[in-house]
């Protein structure tokens, strides 16, 4: 197949348009808001397990278990080689935009995972105990940095 100047330029101008930049705070505040309330469930659930200093260091364990390697210890992702590098970036769980989520929300999330942003299922992996644990840890991160990075990564 031979490529006519025409053909050419064409291809030229329409990979020109292709290209990939950080979305505008409009942008990132209509998804944020899509996610929220359209395409995470769960808004409605609410946690059976009541926040205490025990069940805080059982959703601690349960998170150590399956967390740590994306969010590091303290959820915040301190010693996570890659958290800006992924696309979109693995989030700080003590942000604002993940705690507005509710329990029930931040439940479903840890269960069906998050696609695209590379967050995986727990479903059949946690039980639900373990899950609704996990929501009272992220309820109560503790400050960043404070509990060092996984050994997984050479600490």
């Amino acid at each position: 197949m031979r490529w006519t100047a025409a053909g050419a330029a064409l291809a030229i101008v329409l990979l020109a348009g292709c290209k990939a930049s950080k979305p505008g705070r409009t942008t990132t505040a209509a998804m944020d808001g899509a996610k929220r309330w359209v395409f995470v469930g769960g808004r409605r659930n609410r946690n059976p397990i009541a926040a205490s200093p025990q069940s805080v260091a059982d959703g601690k364990e349960a998170f150590g278990h399956y967390c740590i390697v994306c969010h590091g210890l303290d959820g915040q992702n301190t010693g996570v080689p890659f958290a800006e590098q992924m696309d979109p970036p693995v989030p700080s769980l003590a942000s604002p935009a993940v705690q507005r989520y509710t329990d029930g929300q931040l439940k479903w999330v840890i269960d069906n995972g998050m696609a695209p942003s590379g967050m995986p299922a727990s479903r059949g992996i946690l039980s639900d105990d373990e899950q609704w644990s996990i929501v009272v840890y992220l309820r109560h991160l503790p400050p960043l940095g404070s509990q060092g990075e996984p050994t997984i990564y050479g600490n």
